[in-house]
């Protein structure tokens, strides 16, 4: 497998995702957003334009990294999140049925209801927003209509610079800005997953190891608060800045949207395998604040 697709390589997880694969394959990447000069315009809602991308292309396998991961705006736009994270994984996951190629999905652990305190693949998802539901419609879809799907669920992503949009990329900037104190809830946990780890991990998986395809979850290894990350970048930053835990009330207004107590994922069945590389959560969030900063 020689020629790697990657649908909506533009977001945090992109950068990383194309430098695991292109030292050793032909990568052809898109996106809806333009942000790189490697990307070529195509949008996952539009499976005839998908199409048209892809086929030319003769790709050995097609990953899909496109999703809408803002949970406010999933709320608030939920057509437009099921298009995007149920309609475009149908669509990619009818491409790759055509060419008879390998699909890659990517999940999220923001689909559990949150009642556990460590999750892994035999659990059964009850998604509690739209984020959640259109992600795990997308997968089901995928891993029930297509033998040759693999879906790889990440947790609490960091990682992509200055495209991370996410917890860690959120406390930087309010560092930048010059915070003196930083609050962060205490109330969630889960587990953080490096966007270099996932990356690599997963390439690791589908092309040296050749795993059997179906599910997989895939994150660092370690089961921790906001608050404990938050803590972790000030004391490895060395700043004198406040980190106060408060419960996720304290954001209501907002972060209205649905999230679970608890979404840690456990990667039971890359363990059993011993094909897990995913390393301790602090490790890499030390290594991604050493090239930030």
């Amino acid at each position: 497998m020689n020629r790697v697709y990657i649908a909506g390589a533009g977001g945090m997880l992109g950068t990383d995702m194309c430098k695991a694969f292109s030292g050793t394959h032909t990568v052809k990447a898109s996106d809806i957003d333009l942000n790189e000069d490697w990307l070529h315009y195509a949008d996952v809602r539009n499976k005839m334009q998908m199409k048209e991308d892809i086929v030319p292309f003769k790709p050995d396998i097609i990953l899909n990294l496109a999703a809408l991961t803002d949970l406010e705006y999933c709320e608030s736009n939920s057509k437009d999140a099921m298009m995007t994270n149920y309609v475009g994984a149908k669509n990619l996951m009818e491409i790759a049925k055509e060419l008879d190629v390998p699909y890659v999905y990517i999940s999220t652990a923001g689909i559990f209801k949150g009642d556990k305190d460590r999750y892994t693949e035999q659990d059964t998802p009850e998604p509690t927003s739209v984020y959640g539901r259109t992600k795990y419609d997308g997968e089901r879809h995928v891993l029930h209509n297509y033998h040759k799907s693999y879906v790889f669920r990440a947790g609490w992503m960091m990682g992509g610079g200055k495209k991370d949009k996410k917890f860690v990329g959120k406390i930087l900037r309010q560092i930048d800005s010059g915070a003196t104190t930083i609050y962060a809830v205490e109330d969630k946990e889960g587990t953080p997953t490096y966007t270099k780890d996932f990356s690599e991990c997963l390439h690791n998986a589908v092309f040296n190891e050749r795993v059997s395809y179906g599910l997989y979850n895939m994150v660092c290894e370690g089961h921790v608060s906001r608050f404990d990350v938050a803590e972790e970048i000030l004391n490895h930053l060395d700043l004198d800045i406040d980190v106060v835990p408060v419960d996720s009330e304290f954001f209501s207004a907002d972060y209205y949207a649905p999230r679970p107590a608890c979404e840690a994922l456990v990667n039971n069945r890359l363990n059993a395998m011993d094909k897990n590389t995913m390393r301790q959560w602090k490790t890499c969030l030390q290594e991604y604040l050493n090239e930030q900063r």
